[in-house]
């Protein structure tokens, strides 16, 4: 059963990436005491715990010119908290998630992040948005000892160094094996194609490039970077242009996908083109297409029939996936309005951080979901079509994707699952019962708790 991806949390307007830069088992708890006491067993910090409930955050934007598409995520997160608190929580606990409004604004993000964490006395933050926000952060949350769960953003930052962030865990996969698995395909199906790259000039083009050339570095022509914030992408196509390349790379935001094809449509230039996952979602783009154009393309989508992209979860355009049927059920039960893929988004997020709960048992700490997620977390079932790699010394995110074309408004496969590593580490296919995985019946995380 072929499984498209959630194209990652991403901007949905130019005026967005200004700052940018996308009983379920256990006991049943005495009464709480009300202020992070939870149970007397355990060892550790227990700030956020009581016996009967779990205090999380979270920073997305809610207001702002961000809004459209982040926002969603977290209204995917609660439906699915929802529907395992109603199922009696887990180890007798129910999760209270509490979502500050961050704009998208990095000084904003440390604003609630400080109050979440000094203020709310939260057990955890969980899927906090944006590279350039939740760098803001990250090494905060790490001084304060405050797990920093599943961030959303394929940055490096929050996996390959947990001896430098011991408490932050990244969840998507990340840039730099994505770059990987596109240079190997290239290398092996078009190895004639002249290559030009258009790159985000942050993480995300970096490591994106730096993936690449591990495999296609003779094949690139031009490379050419725009800033986040200005929207005059014109040079840099014309400079892609002007060199020959007839295979166009973006690692960059949505709102650059439908400007770098709208100005080649202007300059009469047609590569083929391959996109980050981040980028590539048809209707987001094939919208903003339409908007950026004042009407003039009437229908955007059809501008990205035949792209290239990754794929690594499944979305609502495979409504017979197991786990989209999931989502679909808790979202009618718990949600408002239509499902949608950022709310998946949410919702897959929400079920690792329900995994690491279970697989943590009734003596939770905050030191002990860490250790219970670097010994276990890579063996735990879920919707990603590859498992992830935390460990001790790793806390990086998934292992791997799926190359994929777009097919109107579909994306059909080109390769199997693929996982790498960052740096010289192998590609090789990936485990097909990772990328089979159905969840429970229930629809909450059937893993054992950890020793």
């Amino acid at each position: 059963m072929k499984r498209t991806t959630i194209r990652a949390a991403a901007a949905t307007s130019v005026a967005a990436l200004i700052l940018a830069g996308c009983g379920a088992g256990g006991r049943d708890g005495d009464s709480g005491d009300g202020g992070g006491g939870g149970d007397a067993a355990a060892e550790g910090d227990t700030t956020g715990i009581t016996d009967t409930t779990i205090k999380i955050g979270d920073h997305k934007p809610l207001t702002g010119v961000a809004a459209p598409g982040y926002s969603e995520i977290s209204t995917g997160a609660q439906a699915y908290y929802d529907w395992v608190n109603e199922a009696g929580g887990i180890h007798g606990r129910t999760i209270e998630y509490n979502v500050k409004d961050d704009g998208y604004n990095p000084t904003n993000t440390s604003k609630v992040v400080d109050e979440l964490v000094l203020k709310d006395e939260v057990f955890a933050i969980v899927g906090g948005l944006g590279t350039p926000t939740h760098s803001a952060v990250v090494d905060f949350l790490n001084q304060e000892e405050v797990p920093d769960l599943m961030v959303s953003s394929g940055a490096q930052l929050w996996g390959n160094d947990p001896e430098k962030r011991p408490w932050t865990f990244g969840w998507q996969p990340d840039y730099e094996i994505e770059g990987k698995i596109m240079g190997q395909y290239i290398k092996e199906n078009m190895p004639d194609a002249k290559v030009g790259l258009f790159l985000q000039g942050d993480e995300l083009g970096a490591d994106g490039e730096k993936g690449l050339r591990m495999y296609i570095d003779d094949q690139i022509v031009e490379s050419v970077e725009y800033a986040s914030g200005n929207t005059d992408v014109g040079p840099q196509i014309s400079k892609l242009k002007a060199s020959g390349a007839d295979l166009v790379i973006g690692f960059n935001t949505p709102s650059y996908t439908a400007l770098s094809q709208l100005v080649s449509m202007k300059l009469g230039y047609d590569p083929q083109w391959m996109y980050t996952n981040v980028g590539s979602d048809v209707n987001l783009v094939g919208s903003l297409l339409a908007k950026f154009s004042d009407g003039s393309v009437k229908d955007g989508s059809s501008a990205l029939d035949g792209m290239m992209t990754t794929e690594y979860i499944p979305g609502l355009d495979t409504p017979d996936d197991p786990w989209v049927k999931l989502w679909q059920e808790v979202w009618d039960k718990h949600g408002e309005g239509e499902l949608t893929n950022y709310r998946i988004f949410g919702m897959s997020q929400a079920y690792a951080f329900v995994s690491a709960l279970q697989a943590s048992g009734e003596d939770l700490t905050r030191e002990r979901i860490v250790e219970v997620i670097e010994k276990d977390g890579a063996n735990w079932p879920g919707p990603g079509l590859a498992p992830f790699r935390w460990s001790e010394e790793s806390h990086l995110g998934m292992s791997g994707m799926a190359m994929s074309q777009t097919k109107g408004e579909d994306y059909e496969n080109l390769t199997e699952v693929l996982v790498t590593d960052l740096g010289d580490a192998e590609i090789t296919e990936g485990d097909t019962a990772a990328a089979e995985d159905a969840p429970p019946e229930n629809g909450i995380p059937d893993v054992a708790v950890v020793e």
